[in-house]
């Protein structure tokens, strides 16, 4: 799936499905995942310390398994959204926006990169660009691009509405350690006050049909987000993966071991 392709599902109402990527280095583990469905992935560059270069391998190697590459970049800046752009990304995750001025700087940067300095300020400020060719240009030269923003915290939804008035976001992200931890309440997703944030977010965005991606861990509380409307499905990440699947196996093997010695 292509970064377009992403787009075009959501836009139609439909659920995309990917994960996290926070300890693979290796481009060999997007061929290892090419069956298991995965519609995205996120690169994650704010909490995992991947390289510039490792990034363009692990883009390219995603986009070659038919999985649309998005990067998490460490903070919403055009610095960041240009250097993941650039390495390959389909699109950027844009962490802990809480201002208007943060979104737009991501959106220039995703939707109207190469334009930079006064000239898209101008754009951005009036949609008035150099020149028809110009817009025409950048238009589908950036008709790939994926920009998700993060609503993480307190203030973040209270700024929501505005936030949501600036073109061109294709998606919101919740980043649930992080909200619960400006709520007061961390870690506690069951939490009436969690569950009443998380709530307030998803419904101000299905008004204006902007998906919502959660990045949850658990299967159950993750579907039972999802009937309440999350259609950006992020589950768990590749450590998480890992370490869930040798727990299981190793288990199970250890029980027959003990059966075995008990005979």
């Amino acid at each position: 799936m292509t970064g377009a392709e992403l787009k075009a599902r959501l836009e139609q109402g439909g659920r995309v499905y990917g994960t996290m990527f926070s300890l693979a280095r290796s481009p060999r583990w997007t061929r290892a995942l090419e069956g298991v469905g995965f519609d995205y992935v996120i690169v994650d560059t704010e909490h995992a310390p991947f390289s510039r270069g490792e990034v363009a391998e692990m883009t390219a190697a995603l986009e070659r398994s038919g999985i649309a590459p998005i990067v998490r970049i460490p903070v919403p800046e055009s610095h960041y959204v240009t250097m993941a752009m650039d390495a390959g990304a389909h699109g950027v995750l844009a962490p802990y926006c809480e201002t208007v001025d943060q979104v737009r700087e991501v959106i220039g940067g995703v939707k109207w990169r190469p334009l930079k300095g006064a000239l898209l300020r101008k754009a951005l400020d009036t949609g008035e660009f150099p020149g028809e060719e110009t817009h025409s240009y950048l238009r589908q030269r950036n008709a790939n691009s994926i920009a998700v923003i993060g609503i993480e915290s307190v203030p973040a939804i209270e700024n929501l509405e505005a936030i949501l008035d600036v073109p061109g976001i294709d998606a919101i992200f919740v980043g649930p350690n992080d909200l619960s931890i400006t709520l007061g309440v961390p870690d506690r997703y069951d939490h009436p006050d969690f569950e009443a944030a998380l709530s307030r977010i998803l419904r101000t965005c299905q008004a204006r049909n902007v998906p919502v991606a959660v990045h949850l861990m658990d299967n159950d509380r993750a579907a039972r987000w999802m009937e309440a409307g999350v259609r950006f499905v992020l589950h768990s990440n590749d450590i998480r993966a890992m370490v869930k699947g040798f727990q299981a196996d190793f288990t199970a093997l250890r029980e027959t071991g003990k059966r075995l010695e008990g005979s």
